[in-house]
């Protein structure tokens, strides 16, 4: 399609000649024009008519006027900016346009607006543009008289002219930067037309629309380095060197040009950032050398002409700003300062400080707002600061803040110290609020090096405070020792005052982990009290109080009970039992009890003390809340989450309400209810909780605030219950690194992390990896907490398990053992801990095929629990459970389930059909049922399981896998191999992809999928994974560990099925050797030497006489099942033996061929039981290799989880 076009005439003046060879005095004139132009589009004919416009144009174009400047050759980046320019004036013609680009001095303010002029010139986007300088009243007459009519040469004039050309002019105003400069005055009187204007004052954006010209990008700023350095950052590989560079000069363009021209000048990349570091000042104040810019000023010297311009007031204001963080800089910090009461004990410095915050507006407890918003007007008028709208902040740009500290008129040391007087004052104002006192670190830190100096006493007492509210310890230590040293000078090393020192330093070694340097203060203040106040004065009563507190975290529990008690007891004989301090007393001692696992005592206190504080302070009382709070963690403890969660919930409610959403407190009671939510397997609630607590902390305390590193870790155990081991492995080792830095990597803290990554890295597989981590963790803990500390003994409990896991059953057990004869001598003999050890240590020993041994210890911890917590506890109930998984592996399977039963009806009652535990108890049942071939139980059992997994943790949840891997065991068992098949495929894929290929589980997975081909005759297939798995558990696991020796049996099988005798008896035989290398046989080793072995040799023997027997054995394999159930009994080793041996018999004389069978049996036995029970049921002759190699390892091909 075709469109008919108008004829367009345009009559203009011609171009300008171009400027002279630029001189110390400048460029010189621009040429004269070539006179005015006449374009025409189309083709037909038309008529010119010449107005008095063109004639007034051609006349101008004899003047001289000033061209715009080009920008510079090395010009970089700012192509947002760029657009947003270009994007602005593409808007409709007819109405006025005005853009101001502000910012710092030296930002690139003026090369943006010079680029985008030249670039409108190629689209030719403006009939004309008009240059004026207006970094004064004059500059800008003097250019505007440049376009004024030769017959009347004056400013108005010329404006009155461009008011009255419709053409599409730009006016570019560069530096109007006086704050003085009523830049309106300039604008033509009319309503159309376009403006650009670049200045320092923001006070201009009410003409139009902003940008703020700030820092360029990290790429665009290294890009312009290499450019005026002369490098080329492919060929000399220097674009990691200008990336450095260009981070310590803040991106700052003038900074960048002026690095830029020194490197190509006089220097190179390698060494220019070292000179900087040393000498920064020396070279952002050089004017000899520059880059490829109109300016010749040095950076320092653009900003003197700001600072020249600023009052004494301004420029004080700005000396403080610079000792300052750069970003979050409040008024509140001054107002703060000058209302508090604070009184030092240098009255002379007082006077000062107090004189400094006096010309700001404030001091003595005064406060002019007026006053300080002019001053602070000053700096904005020429950028010097900026103002956060969001918060009304101000910041100030490092480079800035290295000029002012360089220039400042003041001696700057005495500056700096008022700074830090003025944070300490201000935070005097309101201590609780603790937000505000996490903005403040940030300005006290920059500061850090003068902590060492001799500060005022109660300056450092609340720089001191400020410090330790922030989980800062270290700094913390140094102004609480600074303190206790200059009063102990002072007053004397018994002075209240100087015992108070002690004491906070004291906490401060506490907070570290630095127990005994902190029992040795707290000892030598308790002395001091008692000698000089008497045993029960308060404050003796309090020393004896924090005591407790240390021997409570050293582990040395009775050593804090003793002295809590006797605390307790002064006080209600003293005070009264309703005294706040009482009540603070019991409180402690109630958590005293609750370390020792006496819950029942400790709720007793907890519920005396909640009473109490209802009645005499109200349900809604910060010290009732907490009562409410603690009490909660008693329930929990005690499995009563349901009660803990409706006092959490009230608690968090009450916080919400009545001090802020996120107020410190609140937080933490939003982690608790978090807990409890984790705690009854509400993930999602758990993790929506602290997620939302996790932000906040980030928001107001900072990313490396100890108590969001808590939360950090907490999401992150959240996340591993999830099955989202890679997202927790990703918080786990940011919290780590932070506390390594932060604490030190002896913290316990710092310890507590590193067991916890170590936990996931199990999670995940990676046992080298996490004994690694838990090796170390568990030497720091000897060396810093000593070899019986609580802490060690957990640490040398983790350890064991990772053992375990590596089948290294006897470092295991050495380990367990240790850990229970440590706390058997420290504890009493029913202590939760003790049972704990007892029940781990159980667990060793079934592993190994001890099961005599771990029923002992698991009968006794079961009676202890049951007694102690009650027969619905949930350690009672994980007793019955390990119980029942100890009568299973010694086929007692009546037992097993009566066991299994109770636990399920009792965890439904009490958390629902959905939680968790109960799924785990209905899986294990399923396991109990299918091992007394009632698979349409299990079965059942085990689709409601999946089924419930799936919906509420998804598909692909570890558990939700298990489930799934259980369920096609049972499919297997009753034959129906395509839906087993379908699910182990299914569980692969996922595992495969989630987890990586050769995880533990993803080879458990092969494993089951290789038993499935080979129950369908499906060699070769099997082969291939079960080769795969060997392979792969040899690499990662090693050759001795029980899953690798699982996969050499397991594959030797394959081979038997295949006529592969020989590799199969060297596969199996290389297996025995490595069991006696490592002097640690099979589960049930008594079995093999009186069973297998034989069975095995005359089985081989037979087939390996006459090969054509197997093709007789395959034809016969559909019709011969049979089964030999064997149940436990004394003597059940030789029955077995017996009658395998007969049935050897039969299958060599009577059917030529193998018998294949199925046994299950441990190697421990019921004395009391001396029967050996013989049934038969279904199973194909073709799981020779799952059943002789069960009988060998003890342990299923099929991995059933309990």
């Amino acid at each position: 399609m075709d469109f008919e076009r108008n004829i367009t005439i345009e009559a203009h003046g011609g171009i300008g000649g171009p400027g002279g060879q630029s001189g110390s005095g400048g460029g010189g004139v621009g040429g004269i024009g070539q006179g005015p132009q006449f374009h025409v589009s189309g083709t037909s004919h038309w008529n010119v008519h010449s107005t008095s416009e063109t004639v007034f144009s051609a006349a101008l174009k004899t003047k001289q006027r000033k061209p715009c400047p080009l920008p510079v050759s090395s010009f970089t980046g700012r192509q947002e900016t760029l657009q947003e320019i270009h994007q602005y004036f593409g808007q409709a013609q007819g109405t006025r346009l005005v853009f101001i680009l502000h910012g710092l001095g030296g930002s690139g303010k003026s090369q943006l607006a010079f680029k985008f002029v030249q670039e409108a010139q190629v689209k030719q986007r403006f009939s004309d543009v008009f240059f004026i300088d207006a970094t004064s009243e004059q500059t800008a007459e003097t250019d505007l008289k440049l376009l004024a009519p030769a017959n009347d040469n004056t400013p108005e004039a010329a404006l009155s002219w461009l008011g009255s050309n419709h053409n599409e002019w730009l006016i570019v105003f560069d530096n109007a930067d006086d704050i003085a400069l009523d830049i309106a005055k300039f604008f033509p009187p009319c309503t159309f037309g376009s403006i650009l204007i670049t200045t320092r004052n923001p006070q201009l954006c009410i003409h139009g629309v902003d940008s703020r010209v700030s820092n360029m990008t990290l790429d665009d700023a290294s890009n312009l380095l290499l450019k005026l350095a002369k490098r080329k950052a492919i060929q000399d590989n220097k674009k990691e060197l200008a990336i450095a560079i260009v981070k310590e000069l803040h991106c700052f363009a003038l900074a960048v040009s002026q690095a830029g021209g020194y490197i190509n000048a006089r220097g190179d990349l390698e060494s220019y950032l070292t000179i900087y570091k040393s000498s920064h000042a020396e070279l952002l104040q050089r004017n000899d050398i520059q880059g490829q810019s109109q300016y010749s000023t040095a950076i320092y010297t653009t900003w003197d002409l700001s600072y020249n311009k600023l009052s004494s007031k301004g420029k004080l204001l700005l000396q403080i700003f610079s000792c300052l963080h750069h970003q979050g800089i409040g008024t509140e910090i001054f107002q703060r300062a000058s209302l508090s009461g604070l009184q030092m004990d240098d009255r002379d410095f007082q006077v000062q400080v107090n004189q400094v915050l006096a010309q700001l507006g404030g001091g003595n407890q005064t406060w002019d707002a007026l006053t300080f918003d002019n001053i602070v007007g000053e700096l904005q008028a020429y950028s010097l600061i900026e103002q956060n709208l969001y918060d009304q902040s101000f910041s100030v740009h490092p480079l800035v803040q290295q000029w002012s500290n360089h220039t400042t008129e003041q001696n700057m040391s005495f500056i700096q110290t008022c700074v830090l007087a003025i944070i300490a004052m201000s935070s005097y104002f309101n201590t609780e609020d603790f937000k505000y006192i996490a903005r403040l670190l940030h300005h006290m830190t920059r500061l850090s090096q003068f902590f060492q100096q001799p500060l005022d006493i109660q300056i450092s007492v609340r720089l001191g405070y400020i410090a330790e509210k922030q989980g800062l310890w270290s700094d913390s230590e140094i102004l609480h020792r600074k303190v206790l040293e200059r009063r102990k000078k002072l007053l004397g090393g018994e002075h209240p005052d100087t015992l108070t020192s002690m004491n906070n330093l004291a906490w401060t070694y506490w907070s570290q982990g630095r127990w005994s340097d902190a029992e040795g203060l707290q000892v030598a203040v308790l002395e001091i009290r008692k000698r000089l106040l008497g045993e029960e004065h308060p404050d003796t009563l309090t020393s004896m109080n924090n005591l407790a507190s240390t021997y409570a975290s050293q582990g040395r529990r009775s050593d804090a009970e003793g002295l809590e008690v006797a605390v307790l007891e002064s006080r209600k004989r003293l005070q009264g039992e309703e005294h706040p301090d009482t009540l603070t007393s019991m409180h402690n001692l109630a958590l005293t009890y609750g370390s020792q696992g006496r819950w029942s005592d400790a709720e007793g206190l907890q519920v005396a003390v909640l009473e109490i504080r209802k009645r005499l302070l109200g349900e809604e009382h910060p010290d009732t809340l907490t009562s409410m709070h603690t009490l909660a963690g008693t329930y929990s403890s005690q499995g009563r989450w349901s009660d803990a969660e409706v006092l959490q919930t009230t608690v968090l409610e009450s916080s919400k309400r009545l001090l802020r959403e996120e107020h410190p407190n609140t937080l933490i009671s939003m982690s608790n209810l978090a807990l409890t939510y984790w705690s009854q397997g509400r993930w999602s609630h758990a993790e929506a909780l602290q997620v939302a607590m996790l932000e906040s902390q980030e928001r107001l305390l900072g990313e490396e605030h100890p108590d969001t590193l808590t939360s950090m870790s907490n999401l992150a155990g959240i996340y591993s219950s999830q099955g989202r081991c890679s997202d927790a492995e990703g918080l786990e080792v940011v919290v780590l690194e932070r506390q390594k830095r932060l604490l030190g990597e002896e913290h316990p803290n710092t310890l507590t992390s590193m067991h916890n990554l170590a936990l996931t890295y199990g999670s995940q597989g990676r046992w080298s990896d996490a004994e690694g981590l838990q090796v170390a963790v568990l030497e720091r803990q000897k060396r810093v907490l000593g070899e019986e500390h609580p802490d060690t003994l957990t640490g040398m409990h983790n350890l064991a398990l990772t053992y375990g896991r590596q089948g290294r059953w006897s470092d295991a057990e050495g380990l367990q053992v240790a850990v229970l004869e440590i706390r058997k001598r420290l504890l009493r003999e029913e202590h939760p801990d003790i049972l704990t050890s007892m029940s781990n240590l159980a667990g060793i020993y079934s592993s190994q095929g001890r099961c005599s041994d771990a029923e002992g210890l698991e009968v006794a911890v079961l009676k202890s629990r049951r007694r102690l917590q009650g027969e619905e506890h949930p350690e009672t109930l994980t007793s019955m459970s390990n119980l029942a998984l100890t009568y299973w592996r010694q086929g007692r399977w009546s037992d097993a389930e009566g066991l299994q039963v109770a636990v399920l009806e009792i965890q439904e009652r009490l958390l629902g059909e959905e939680h968790p535990d109960t799924l785990t108890s209905m899986n294990n049942l399923a396991l109990t049922y299918w091992s007394q071939g009632r698979w349409s139980d299990a079965k059942g059992l085990q689709v409601a399981v999946l089924e419930i997994r799936k919906r509420l943790l998804g598909e692909e949840h570890p558990d939700t896998l298990i489930s799934m891997n259980n369920l096609a065991t049972t499919y297997w068992s009753q034959g129906q191999w395509s839906d087993a098949e379908g699910l182990q495929v299914a569980v692969l894929e996922i595992r495969k992809r989630l987890l990586r290929e050769e995880h533990p589980d993803t080879l458990t997975s092969m494993s089951n999928l290789a038993g499935i081909y080979s129950s369908q005759g499906r060699w070769s297939d099997a082969e291939g994974l079960q080769t795969g798995v060997l392979e792969s558990s040899k690499r990662l696991l090693g050759k001795e560990h029980p899953h690798t020796l699982k996969s050499m049996h397991n594959l030797a099988d394959i081979f038997e099925h295949q006529a592969r005798y020989s590799e199969a008896e060297a596969l199996r035989k290389a297996a025995q050797d490595i069991e006696q290398h490592r002097n640690a046989a099979p589960r049930s080793t008594q079995t093999d030497k009186l069973v297998v072995s034989p069975a095995k040799l005359a089985l081989s023997g037979t087939v390996s006489e006459d090969p054509t027997k197997l093709k007789k054995a395959k034809k016969m394999e559909k019709s011969i099942h049979i089964l030999l159930w064997i149940y436990t009994g004394k003597e059940h080793r030789t029955c077995l033996a017996q009658l395998l041996a007969v049935w050897v018999m039969v299958a060599m004389e009577s059917l030529g061929v193998p018998l294949f069978w199925y046994v299950r049996t441990r190697s421990v036995c019921q004395p009391t039981t001396r029967n050996c029970q013989i049934r038969t049921m279904a199973l194909s002759i073709t799981d020779v290799g799952s059943i002789l190699n069960y009988l060998h390892t003890s342990t299923y091909l099929y991995t059933l989880s309990l």
